[in-house]
């Protein structure tokens, strides 16, 4: 399966690990153990709504670092081992917010794909945001894993961009200096929606490469964010109640996987 084949509209579906050791939120008592579980009950509601993808992500190891910590980078690749028997679609790996964690683990795991922040100069809540393609894709490379498809975010949530050139600007850059196999485009929280504009403007910068709605997608704008969109990534829209933080809604995913299928531009 080409997961990026833009024929048709891929829905690559977030599987929100809980807190990893040394996390604020961390249940000690739990331990891995209750994260596997959790995250395999997830993955279950997903697989069985019709998702195309899977990405593994951090998102509950608030507040955030730039750089991850051994024990959680430990922690969540063994994670993802432990459930990667039971997966019938390609997988993902996202360690926030730290490119070579997540490059590291989506390489050893057997990830099809990685996401990140990988271009750019940011001012975020975790302070001052520096990431460096170059390094990443020279890990990627060390590891034997050149077959790895690097999903580069280039708006980050929580974080309003140093770079004076336009957004479509720095999607075309991405491209043509770091290598971008696929560009997102993000809102400015997890859960809320890129702007149609943004979409658009990055659409026409890079007419051949694939473009994803990273964030706020869900039934109600589905449609629109397909026009200029080749897919997009899902986590708080298939969740009950559509809270980030809850587990996935089984109703939720199939209704919005059957809206999905039915548009005119989906396959």
């Amino acid at each position: 399966m080409n997961l990026f084949d833009r024929r048709r509209k891929t829905v690559v579906a977030m599987a929100h690990i809980g807190a990893l050791p040394g996390a604020p939120l961390y249940d000690a008592d739990g331990g891995v153990d209750r994260l596997i579980e959790n995250v395999i009950l997830d993955v279950e509601k997903l697989q069985a709504g019709g998702v195309d993808a899977i990405m593994f992500g951090n998102e509950n190891d608030r507040p955030y670092e730039l750089t991850g910590s051994i024990e959680s980078i430990a922690a969540m690749t063994a994670v993802v081992s432990a459930v990667k028997p039971m997966l019938k679609v390609p997988f993902g790996v996202n360690y926030l917010w730290d490119p070579y964690a997540t490059v590291a683990i989506a390489s050893v795991t057997g990830a099809s794909f990685a996401r990140e922040i990988f271009t750019g100069l940011f001012a975020s809540d975790m302070g001052l945001w520096e990431p460096n393609a170059a390094k990443a894709l020279r890990l990627r490379r060390s590891l034997g894993r050149q077959d790895l498809k690097l999903l580069f975010n280039i708006n980050a949530e929580f974080a309003d961009s140093l770079d004076g050139r336009s957004i479509a600007m720095r999607a075309k850059s991405a491209v043509f200096s770091s290598l971008a196999d696929v560009v997102l485009v993000s809102g400015p929280l997890t859960g809320q929606p890129a702007e149609l504009s943004n979409l658009k403007n990055v659409r026409e910068a890079i007419p051949e490469t694939p473009l994803m709605a990273n964030t706020g997608v869900n039934i109600d704008n589905v449609a629109d964010i397909m026009a200029y969109a080749d897919g997009c990534v899902i986590g708080t829209h298939f969740k009950v109640d559509g809270d980030t933080w809850k587990a996935v809604d089984a109703d939720r995913v199939n209704r919005f996987m059957d809206r999905l299928r039915a548009l005119p531009t989906a396959a």
